[in-house]
């Protein structure tokens, strides 16, 4: 009876094994599938931290704070095909929300890349939630959107991604490796660079409120590549209407120059339009509000110091005109990790607004 009771208890205990055998074998197989998938996957991030002392309609107030988070997948599907997912992380500044911190898509597309033709270098296609042109192109020549968004965004006239269709090219080729791995890897067309594309038009975080769509591209030409490789001439239209019910007229013209080596960079654009993408600059009458402005941006680069100073102005006229003056010190680590201190003021005329002050210690985090 013992012997029996034994017997059967073993045979359990080797059926048990086995059971848990094929169970780990199984496990394993669609483990190993799982990270076969996985392979291809870049994971990155891009985080902005900082402490700020503000005094912003002459309440003062100081705040540890993150300013923004980003955490890119990206897959590779095959040479021409890749998809990539960027969330975007904020603190909620208003509503019932207000203090909670918030995840949305930032990007969200399918990118094809087509073969070389013509003047066409590397030409691709982004279809989905998207790059716009003017934007991107600008924040590879102003590397500081850790202090703050570029100028057309600031002030709510142009986005840096909308749901839409975008058609990129690097003209004649592309600059030599010295200079994409001293000064810039970015948009390195030896000739030049050329973006296009249509959108909603509201930028990515609104929603359709029409059934107008936004034109929107960049061509930028530098014309002495093998003398002065980092001079690039660009000029930016957009054309289309706001992202409201009423569809008021956007139209923006946009010119610049920017010139970047090893010790410093220069970006100086100018714009002239009516209206903005949100379609809030207009008047009662329906007629589009005029907007002029410009921004000058300078950086000078101490490579043995890792370390350089920048400073922004802003000048933007519309209902009325504001004025934004940036002076800032950085220091470069780990590549293109920074850590910074700067001095913000923006003033006002034409309108009964105190200045707006603030100074602010913040750390881009890239990984």
């Amino acid at each position: 009876m013992v012997f029996n009771r034994f017997l059967f208890l073993l045979i359990f205990f080797l059926l048990s094994i086995n059971i848990s055998l094929a169970q780990v074998n199984s496990d394993s197989t669609a483990i190993s599938k799982i990270l076969q998938h996985l392979e291809d996957i870049n994971i990155s991030g891009q985080w902005f931290l900082g402490f700020q002392s503000n005094d912003i309609n002459n309440t003062k107030s100081n705040e540890f704070l993150l300013k923004r988070g980003y955490i890119t997948f990206e897959k590779k599907f095959s040479k021409n095909f890749i998809g990539r997912i960027t969330q975007d992380i904020s603190v909620d500044q208003e509503g019932d929300g207000e203090g909670d911190v918030e995840l949305r898509l930032k990007y969200g597309y399918l990118r094809y890349y087509a073969d070389d033709f013509f003047i066409f270098t590397k030409p691709f296609i982004e279809f989905g939630l998207v790059h716009r042109p003017w934007i991107d192109f600008e924040q590879k020549i102003n590397r500081y959107r850790v202090q703050g968004s570029m100028f057309l965004d600031r002030n709510d006239i142009l986005s840096s991604a909308d749901y839409g269709i975008t058609i990129t090219s690097l003209l004649g080729g592309e600059v030599d490796a010295d200079y994409k791995k001293k000064v810039n890897k970015d948009y390195p067309g030896k000739y030049g660079s050329l973006t296009i594309g249509i959108y909603n038009g509201g930028g990515y975080h609104a929603i359709e409120k029409n059934q107008n769509k936004l034109f929107e591209g960049r061509l930028s030409i530098r014309p002495l590549p093998e003398y002065l490789t980092g001079l690039q001439l660009s000029y930016t239209k957009v054309f289309g209407k706001g992202n409201i019910e009423l569809s008021p007229n956007f139209n923006l013209d946009l010119g610049s120059l920017s010139y970047e080596n090893e010790f410093i960079t220069l970006l100086f654009s100018y714009m002239k339009g009516e209206g903005n993408q949100s379609g809030n600059l207009y008047l009662v009458n329906n007629k589009n509000v005029s907007t002029e402005g410009y921004t000058l941006f300078s950086e000078i680069k101490f490579e043995p110091l890792s370390s350089s100073l920048f400073a922004r102005y802003d000048f933007f006229s519309h209902l009325f005109e504001e004025k934004r003056m940036i002076v800032g010190i950085a220091y470069h680590f780990l590549e293109s990790n920074k850590i910074m201190i700067d001095y913000d003021i923006n003033s006002f005329n034409g309108i009964d607004l105190p200045s707006e002050k603030s100074i602010e210690l913040a750390i881009e985090l890239r990984f």
